[in-house]
């Protein structure tokens, strides 16, 4: 009988109140692509950061090569040949794409005095390059796209040597062409006999990659299965443990033609080599959803409508009311939030509790006598904690304790405390698990029921679709056409997303 290159047995570890992981065993073997399927909250970040060494259990072995590994010491995990790509970038925004790959092993010229940063860049392309990215290595990660900063962390644990590669919603940020050479990666990887834990959401690229399917629900292990034993709606079972409600009811709109007034009006939007004479309206009560490939310039546009970077030209009007290029301020008078595509670094302050967090953008409203009023900020977090289903112990954890998806819903919570006119939702769902997307969808249907005018950008078609009354697709930085639910089709919003563009 084949020794599986990873053998976890029995893990368990708890956070406070919560019980992450409950006794959970699963093997992988060598040169496997082993999925690992969950809601939000079922343990999978746990058992992750588990065996990348950066959390020790309360209990259980994990065993490579049937060696002991030794748990709670990163660099023990790094030198058993254990490498993650995390959900979310752990880089260092300021130093640049080659200090990032090679940051704590860099490499020494001149006996050890200086670092080889010659040598950094060379290999840095080269790394690049096999994933299909060409841009300059020096460039510092905070000037990166998400989808640039993902590929980064990829390139970063290509670079070592790895038995086991960890990748967590690896395609959640990638455009189409960017996921299909990572596919040829793993494709690649799995053929050299290095094994993959492939953690996601997006049930169809499981069923296109793995080998075998672990399940866990609620800390517990659920069942592990062959790809050929079980089907999508199988899996969605194992994963909720009951039959998931069908939200395409839910979502639709109430009307043919919903709305009222127009309550946001852009009018030739234009940021010199981001985007150009865009515009458009949402009427209250609306869904307008923004499609596009990545790079077509749709986060750009949504930030420049919240002020977070002037306007060469255009303008940007709420009710009627213009607005003063690039205010947060006035947006927020206005009524206008984002919820950000970057929750950890644009939406969040992790190390914060998670009830700080809720009422950061209403802070004002929280104090007295310029002192936090503790009783306020804790009905606040009550309510929201309770009216999106957050999975938290209580709302005094760090936020940054919480699965992606909780997080995800905390973005969201801090800016409907708020009160917003005009909602902005930038990719809502990303790293969201079918369970919990389901409810922001009822969510976001609710909110335009009540007369929010609502701006969904998603890359997710179908997603797109579902939700939109009418979709504004942008192309290279423009307004390429606009289709109402009733005409737009997943082979119509492609069509003209990409449209002479290049290739993404």
């Amino acid at each position: 009988m084949t020794v599986p290159l990873i053998d976890i047995r029995n893990i368990s570890k708890a956070f406070g109140g919560v019980q992450a992981l409950a006794g959970v065993s699963l093997d992988i073997a060598p040169g496997e692509v082993h999925a690992l399927c969950g809601e939000n909250g079922a343990g999978k970040s746990t058992l992750i950061k588990i065996l990348a060494g950066s959390v020790t259990p309360d209990s259980g072995e994990v065993l490579i090569g049937g060696q002991p590994l030794q748990v709670g010491n990163v660099r023990a995990s790094e030198d058993a040949g254990i490498a993650v790509i995390h959900q979310e970038s752990v880089a260092f925004p300021h130093l640049s794409t080659y200090d990032n790959i090679f940051v704590g092993r860099e490499p020494k010229t001149l006996a050890g005095l200086w670092l080889d940063r010659a040598m950094m860049r060379r290999e840095t392309k080269k790394l690049l390059d096999r994933l299909g990215e060409h841009f300059d290595p020096s460039r510092s990660v905070g000037e990166l796209s998400v989808a640039q900063r993902q590929m980064v962390g990829m390139a970063r644990a290509l670079s070592r040597d790895c038995r086991l590669l960890i990748m967590d919603e690896p395609t959640a940020s990638l455009s189409a062409r960017e996921t299909e050479v990572l596919f040829k990666l793993i494709r690649q990887l799995k053929s050299d006999g290095v094994s993959i834990l492939y953690v996601s959401h997006r049930l169809e690229e499981i069923f296109l990659l793995a080998d075998r399917v672990t399940v866990f629900r609620d800390g517990k292990y659920v069942g592990t299965k062959l790809k050929t034993e079980i089907t999508q709606d199988d899996l969605i079972r194992m994963m909720v443990g009951r039959e998931l409600l069908q939200v395409e009811g839910m979502v639709k709109s109430e009307t043919e033609h919903p709305g009222g007034e127009v309550m946001l009006d852009v009018r030739g939007l234009t940021r010199e080599g981001m985007f150009r004479d865009v515009s458009f309206s949402v009427r209250k009560g609306e869904i307008v959803g923004m499609a596009g490939l990545v790079g077509a310039g749709r986060s750009e546009v949504a930030q420049a409508i919240f002020g977070a970077m002037p306007l060469d030209a255009g303008v940007v009007s709420v009710a009627g009311e213009n607005l003063r290029s690039g205010s947060i301020d006035a947006a927020l008078d206005a009524g206008i939030a984002l919820v950000p595509e970057d929750r950890q670094h644009l939406g969040l302050v992790l190390p914060m509790s998670v009830g700080a967090n809720l009422s950061m953008a209403v802070l004002p409203k929280m104090t007295r006598a310029g002192l936090l009023a503790s009783g306020k900020e804790e009905a606040l977090a009550g309510e929201m904690i309770r009216d999106l289903r957050v999975k938290t112990a209580n709302a005094r954890v760090p936020a940054e304790t919480l699965s992606g998806g909780n997080q995800q819903k905390l973005v969201i919570g801090k800016w409907l405390a708020t009160r917003p006119r005009v909602l902005m939702l930038d990719e809502p769902t990303r790293g969201v698990d079918v369970g919990a997307k389901a409810e922001i969808y009822k969510l976001i249907r609710e909110m335009a029921n009540g007369g929010m005018a609502v701006i969904v950008i998603s890359s997710d078609l179908p997603e797109v679709l579902l939700l939109s009354d009418r979709i504004v697709v942008m192309r290279q930085g423009r307004v390429a056409g606009e289709l109402s639910r009733q005409d737009a089709t997943q082979e119509k919003v492609l069509a003209l997303a990409m449209l002479n563009a290049n290739t993404q």
